[in-house]
């Protein structure tokens, strides 16, 4: 018997992590949900908007996540499995540069706002003007589940329950592990792009209101410390990919959580002592900084090429 499609749409989002927020659906392992997600703003930016939008900008309403979903069997110590099925973009989107936020917030105190209009069936490339062709590669850069502290807790940082990672590796074809901490997921997507650069740096992606289309799943047990990813790499030049994720207020010791999460991965999955998983790292892995801007977590993450294996 087939499974039941679900639709969550945009009224349905919430602007914190919390475990008391109730969900909006409750599913069984396995059925698949579109998710109708707001853009970063929370609507306040429209197509009509100008940088002055900025001057009444409402913090407390930005970075929406629909949802959450209560999936039936997830609990402490599983992992949620996200399969990223489709992106339906809008065509439309928006980059900023928002005073007092970015990784270069000191030298460019002035908000800028520009406008991408693109066609969403991905035949041709979204244009900065006359100068920049940016291939279409829609991602949710906000995917998460409840963190098991009492809540409120502010949407922007991510956590090691997912949420503001900024990835942009969890396009169509992905999977996401996440560490489940509260009985039944509760889980939230949002914060879709059109296109990112690893980093965000000056805090805005092309931020594109769209659908997103998806599976949720648990694997019991699963003793995941960080969320991680498989990728089927349509974005990178070595193909499908292994990536797993440090997250925190430290960069270097993210780094470390990241590297330690795939010699975790390495030494279960192909059977390797830890010191040889260290060293294949070293030489066929790729560390990278996926978001240094959304204080006062950021995201570092590691990519392993399935290529490499025989």
């Amino acid at each position: 018997m087939k499974q039941p499609h679900h639709t969550i749409h945009r009224h349905h989002h919430h602007c914190v992590w919390d475990n008391a927020i109730a969900p909006v659906l409750r599913v069984a392992p396995g059925q698949a949900i579109t998710f109708d997600i707001q853009d970063a703003s929370g609507g306040q930016i429209s197509r009509n908007s100008t940088a002055d939008v900025f001057a009444t900008y409402d913090d407390e309403n930005i970075n929406p996540v629909t949802g959450p979903v209560f999936v039936d069997g997830a609990e402490v110590g599983d992992a949620l499995v996200v399969t990223l099925e489709s992106y339906a973009p809008s065509g439309w989107g928006w980059t900023a540069n928002i005073p007092g936020f970015g990784l270069l917030a000191d030298d460019f105190p002035d908000a800028a706002l520009h406008h991408w209009n693109y066609r969403p069936d991905d035949c041709e490339p979204l244009m900065f003007g006359d100068l920049a062709e940016i291939p279409l590669a829609p991602f949710a850069g906000t995917v998460g589940v409840a963190p098991s502290a009492p809540g409120p807790h502010a949407i922007i940082p991510p956590r090691q329950v997912g949420g503001n990672m900024d990835v942009r590796d969890l396009v169509a074809g992905s999977k996401l592990y996440l560490p489940v901490e509260v009985a039944g997921a509760v889980f939230s997507i949002g914060d879709t792009h059109a296109a990112q650069g690893d980093g965000e740096v000056c805090g805005t992606a092309i931020e594109s209101p769209m659908q997103v289309t998806l599976t949720l799943d648990v694997v019991k047990d699963a003793g995941l410390r960080m969320p991680r990813i498989e990728s089927p790499g349509r974005i990178r030049p070595f193909g499908a990919t292994q990536i797993t994720t440090g997250i925190g207020p430290d960069l270097h010791q993210a780094a470390r959580d990241a590297v330690r999460g795939m010699i975790d991965l390495l030494t279960r999955r192909h059977a390797l002592a830890a010191v040889d998983a260290y060293m294949l790292a070293s030489v066929a892995g790729d560390l990278r900084i996926s978001q240094i801007v959304d204080a006062p977590n950021w995201t570092v993450s590691f990519h392993m090429p399935d290529s490499i294996f025989r």
